[in-house]
Parts: C-alpha cells; structure tokens; sequence
C-alpha cells in the first residue's frame, strides 16, 4: 500500500514541474530569442519483485513492478522563432539552418541515424561577454548602443565582435547611419567606409548541452556543446531591424497546462484513497484486532 502511495506522490511532483516548466514557456511568450523548454519525465528503476524462499518452495520471481516517474531534466527546443521587423538598427535577428551532411533533421530539430544515434541541429549564437569577463550566448538580438559607443544587451553585457573584444564604435559614429554587410560587417553610410566592426556569430554543435541562464542567455559547460565562431558558407543569415520572437507554441502549451493539472489531480485522488485506508487500518481494523 505504501508503494502505491509513495508512486503517487511522486507522479505529483513530477506534474508539479511540468505545470511549472509551461507557465515559464507561457510568461516568456513575448521575450525575444526566448526557446521553448520541455520537461522530460521518466520511470524510477524498475524493482523485481520475488516470492521469499520457504521449507517447502523455493524462491520464485514474481514480475517488474515500476516504482513511480519522475521529471529527470528540462530540455530547450533550439528551432527558429518568427521573424518580426522593427525598425530598430540595433536590432538583429538570427536565421539559422544549418546543415550536417547526411543527416535528415525533423522538426524538432534532431536527426537519428540507422543505428539509433541522435544528432541534434547546430545552431547559431549572439555572443556576449558579461561583467565577469565570461563568455554566453543568445538569440536575443536586442541590443543598443551606450553613451560610449558600445554594443550592450538589455543588462549590459558586451557583443563581441570577431576580434573576441566588445564592439565598439567611434564616439563621432551615427547609429541611424550604421548598416550590416551580408558577412556581419558594418558599414558607415555616411562616409561609405568600412567601421572595422564585424559580429560574431557562434557555431553550437549541440545547442542541448547548452546550460540556460537569465535574460535569454547560455553558456557552454565542457566540450559537449562545441561552441566554435561561425565557419563560412553555412546557412546562417542575420537581419538588422528585426528581431527573433520566442518559440513558444502557445496551443500545445495550454493542452500541456491542461494535461499537467488532470494527470495532478488523478494522482492527488490515489494519495487521499491511500490515506483513508491506511486511516482504516489503523483505527478501524487495530480496534477489531
């Protein structure tokens, strides 16, 4: 009986997390370059039960019996957001499809080969540097120039260029007049010169080992990932003037909020059916006894 009741609890929790990881998706449904996150949820091992050895009967399996489910990680879905046009000059926004030879990806961006093999979709990066010198990654390309002619995101951290140091401008330098080259270069309209700043962009190999931060942000934890500056020639376009919009599918996210609170519920009713059966067993049945 205590089995039953610790699965259910646990199916509890694990729904719990689900509801939680869709109000996320929900409340980031209009922050840029925003990708969704899917709870995945798993079986505890599985238990072989055994009937225990006697005199008379040795012992002999009975079946598996399964001891509950959890919510073992949360992944992001790393496919392309809608494009939205600004206006803004120092808005931008990734495209991105890159290609791997002989891999087929689906729609949720992996591949799996003869042999059972996963392979997930690179994808292109902004990167940035913080305030502590670290280096992160991100699809939000809503960025601004600062009094000093600096390229910053919303809470200030630094877009790098491909010389690795932050970009930065003349201080004479008129953002209306700057435009972006095909390759990532900027252009001074006025003068038609070449400002000398070029983004760069980031190669993810594995944008699934990628750990999430705030304000859109990742960042690379070992060599999982393979985060390398964007090579020449891939499938990879950033537009000025637009940004990327979250890929929060909203439909399949209020079915999912849906579902979460049903699958709660149903378990929430085997916790209260274990309580007031064990309550009986214990006043009603002891009492006899």
């Amino acid at each position: 009986m205590l089995r039953g009741l610790y699965t259910a609890a646990a199916g509890m929790v694990t729904q719990q997390r689900r509801h939680d990881t869709v109000t996320n998706n929900v409340s980031n449904l209009n922050t840029p370059g925003f990708k969704q996150v899917n709870a995945v949820a798993r079986s505890f091992p599985d238990m072989l039960i055994s009937i225990m050895a006697t005199e008379n009967s040795p012992q002999r399996p009975i079946g598996v019996v399964n001891t509950g489910v959890f919510a073992e990680e949360s992944l992001s879905m790393h496919l392309q957001g809608d494009v939205k046009e600004t206006g803004r000059n120092f808005d931008f926004a990734l495209l991105s499809d890159i290609e791997v030879p002989g891999m087929a990806f689906d729609a949720s961006g992996k591949a799996v080969d003869a042999n059972g093999e996963v392979t997930f979709q690179p994808q292109a990066f902004f990167t940035l540097q913080n305030d502590e010198g670290e280096i992160r990654y991100t699809r939000d390309g809503n960025f601004t120039l600062d009094e000093a002619g600096s390229l910053v995101t919303a809470d200030g951290s630094s877009v790098l260029g491909v010389d690795g140091a932050p970009i930065q401008f003349a201080p004479d330098a008129l953002p209306d007049k700057l435009r972006m080259t095909a390759d990532q270069r900027f252009i001074d309209e006025t003068t038609g010169a070449d400002t000398g700043v070029q983004l760069l962009i980031t190669r993810v190999d594995n944008p699934n080992a990628l750990v999430r931060e705030g304000n859109s942000k990742f960042r690379v934890e070992g060599e999982d990932a393979l985060a390398q500056p964007l090579p020449a020639g891939e499938r990879v376009e950033v537009r000025q003037g637009f940004l990327e919009l979250s890929n929060v599918d909203t439909t399949q996210s209020m079915i999912d909020l849906m579902a979460a609170a049903r699958a709660y519920e149903a378990n929430q009713k085997m916790v209260q059916y274990y309580d007031a059966s064990l309550e009986k067993a214990v006043n009603e049945v002891g009492r006899v006894m």
